[in-house]
């Protein structure tokens, strides 16, 4: 086990699964108090799924289902929208960036990624990448190229690596 959030989720987890109700919520707490996370003992986490950062400001529903090797960044909220019943699933292998929200009874396909401060109140489909307020899919125009090639890059020097400049 490790000591991040993750870590006291799979122990309230297994407590709440055998029973001992209270036990897990006390995990589940200490786990809020430590990392400022919230992450329910009922929510249903996959294997290799990460938290970066050890969890820090993250906040699961209870009713969510997170696939396998998922990356949760920083200050992510996967949760629900009001009026509206229903939680965030999320398939296997999907990035998610820091301080996005994943709101309401939406679906995240494999392999999606949402890109930071996003907020996703439509399903995204395998493969995607979804950014803005509220998340739209990256379109890619053919023949567009968004970036210099390596070797036409500037040099980075002391006075352009300060300013952030490359």
């Amino acid at each position: 086990m490790t000591f991040d959030a993750l870590g006291f989720h799979r122990i309230a987890s297994n407590l709440d699964q055998y029973g001992f109700k209270r036990s897990a919520k006390i995990v589940s707490r200490a786990a809020r108090i430590l990392f400022s996370a919230h992450i329910p003992p009922e929510a249903r986490i996959g294997e290799g799924t990460h938290l970066g950062y050890g969890g820090l400001g993250i906040v699961v529903h209870k009713e969510a289902v997170i696939g396998r090797n998922v990356l949760v960044s920083p200050g992510v909220v996967i949760g629900g929208r009001s009026g509206m019943p229903g939680a965030p699933i999320i398939e296997d292998n999907v990035l998610i960036g820091v301080g996005a929200k994943i709101l309401g009874p939406v679906r995240l396909g494999e392999g999606a990624k949402v890109g930071a401060n996003a907020v996703v109140i439509d399903d995204v489909l395998p493969g995607d990448t979804v950014v803005g307020i509220p998340a739209r899919p990256v379109v890619r125009r053919p023949g567009e190229v968004s970036y210099r090639e390596p070797e036409e890059r500037a040099p980075v020097t002391r006075h352009t690596a300060r300013r952030g400049a490359a």
